[in-house]
């Protein structure tokens, strides 16, 4: 009866009131963090640090106040991230098995359907990686090796650097062209015109869904995906731009289904086709179109976007220090000269010219955060217990700039990587391909096309920047970090 009269005499603003303060009880009870839970700044109710930033400056001050194993909480789900070698190590290496699955990123959910190599799990991931793997190794020798592939587009992208005849130009997209060409060639068994317009605005929709994919108001989809899905703001460009994409990647595999012969595979797509023949009685290893879309994806972007990136570091850092581009060239020309192209035979007899490639890698910071992971059993880290399904992230810029392991982090410095006599050195905390079992998957092919690529620029070409405008080494900070638009002048040599 009393409640019953207390009720009866509430308005609306009294029922606004009390529903405001049952969701907010609720969202204590429920997000309680977890006993032993690693630590993190407190959230907002409801929202939780949603408006905590993400890039990884970010997160190294997150880190000095609470510790290398720290949380964040968007929304309702709480997310654990990893800084430092000595942690990032443990999760990644030493426990190898703990840390492997992907977690649900609702964005990427939204186009990857967790499907292909990058974001699926279990038996389909494990199926579709080892499938990816055998056939890169299978064009890294023969007449159809990795190797020629990258040659031949570093002997075009010269060739289309000296036609700029000693003109200020922006590089950028003739260089992530050049970089796509070679795993198009792997995959599609075809390259692309610089003035191809068709995919040149593929290259332009991807780096642009790359960008927004890392700023917060994009990130806001994966906290409340079903308040966002009929929203506007940057998550609906990168739906649409991955829905164009995958309209031209759908096209380029129905040409291959029509031109398909099962007794001469060209490429990537005509063995996977006929993988999907021989797959048929086993569904769950995941062998058919939808997939086959998502893989192609996958390797696309994974043998474009972070090597074109590093390019283009290179040179920006080449114009920005010429004097170490002059000790580059010096090396070039009294090791391979002038009468030939550079080969990956020579990597050994060019130490500092492949340091500076792996200090433009460690400095450059292409991907600060890598991409998440996911307890796949319960687990220790630091201390912490982390319950299995949780995400966790492990910074890769942390690192990078790790300042136990490098002599001058915050420094572009090749030194990094030659030890007393000039030779070059291995670093464990060389770690822009993250490590484990979720490694880049086109670590070899990227490696080789820094060398080559790298390589036969600075033998063919001194980069100057536009009189008194020397760009600047700042970046832009997406899903990677990238730099500014800048132009340049390449002086054939």
């Amino acid at each position: 009866m009393i409640f019953a009269a207390l009720f009866g005499c509430l308005d609306f603003t009294g029922w606004l009131l009390i529903s405001f303060i049952v969701l907010l009880l609720t969202d204590v009870v429920k997000n309680r963090r977890p006993s032993r839970f690693p630590p993190g700044p407190r959230g907002l109710p409801i929202l939780g640090n949603v408006f905590t930033g993400v890039d990884f400056k970010t997160m190294d001050k997150l880190a000095e106040e609470y510790g290398p194993v720290f949380s964040l909480r968007k929304g309702g789900k709480r997310f654990v991230f990893v800084s430092g070698f000595n942690m990032v190590r443990e999760a990644l290496v030493n426990q190898l098995d703990s840390f492997v699955d992907r977690p649900i990123i609702p964005l990427f959910h939204a186009v990857f359907k967790g499907l292909g190599i990058a974001l699926s799990n279990g038996y389909l991931w494990k199926n579709q990686r080892k499938f990816a793997n055998t056939h890169l190794k299978y064009f890294g020798g023969g007449k159809k090796s990795l190797e020629n592939y990258i040659e031949l587009e570093s002997t075009f992208l010269c060739d289309t650097f000296k036609e700029e005849q000693r003109t200020p130009f922006n590089p950028r997209y003739t260089i992530t062209n050049a970089v796509s060409n070679v795993i198009c060639s792997v995959v599609f068994g075809h390259r692309f015109e610089y003035t191809d317009e068709c995919f040149q605005n593929v290259l332009q929709l991807d780096n642009e869904a790359i960008i927004l994919a890392g700023t917060a108001r994009a990130q806001l989809y994966d906290a409340f995906p079903g308040l966002f899905k009929y929203l506007p703001g940057p998550h609906q460009t990168i739906l649409s731009n991955y829905q164009k994409i995958m309209a031209f990647l759908l096209d380029e595999i129905k040409k291959h289904q029509a031109e398909w012969n099962p007794d001469d595979p060209r490429d990537y797509i005509d063995v996977y086709l006929v993988e999907m023949e021989k797959r048929k009685e086993d569904p769950l290893a995941g062998f058919n179109i939808d997939t086959l879309a998502v893989c192609t994806l996958d390797l696309i972007e994974a043998g474009t976007e972070s090597a074109a990136t590093t390019l283009r570091w290179a040179l920006l850092y080449m114009i920005n220090y010429p004097e170490i581009q002059q000790k580059v060239q010096a090396e070039i020309d009294r090791v391979i000269g002038q009468s030939r192209q550079p080969t990956m035979k020579d990597q050994p007899n060019l130490p500092y010219t492949d340091a500076v490639i792996h200090e433009t890698q460690r400095f450059g910071n292409i991907v600060p955060l890598g991409f998440p992971k996911m307890a796949s059993q319960d687990a220790v880290l630091g201390g912490h217990f982390i319950p299995k399904g949780t995400a966790v992230t492990t910074s890769l810029a942390s690192v990078l700039f790790d300042k136990n392991e490098w002599e001058t982090p915050h420094t572009f410095n090749p030194d990094h990587f030659l030890d007393s006599e000039g030779q070059f050195r291995r670093r464990e905390a060389f770690l822009p391909f993250s490590a484990g079992k979720r490694v880049c998957v086109g670590e070899q092919l990227a490696r080789m096309e820094l060398f080559l690529f790298f390589t036969s620029l600075l033998q063919r070409f001194t980069f100057t920047p536009l009189p008194g405008k020397v760009p600047s080494t700042e970046g832009v900070l997406g899903f990677t970090h990238s730099p500014e638009e800048f132009r340049m002048i390449a002086l054939p040599r």
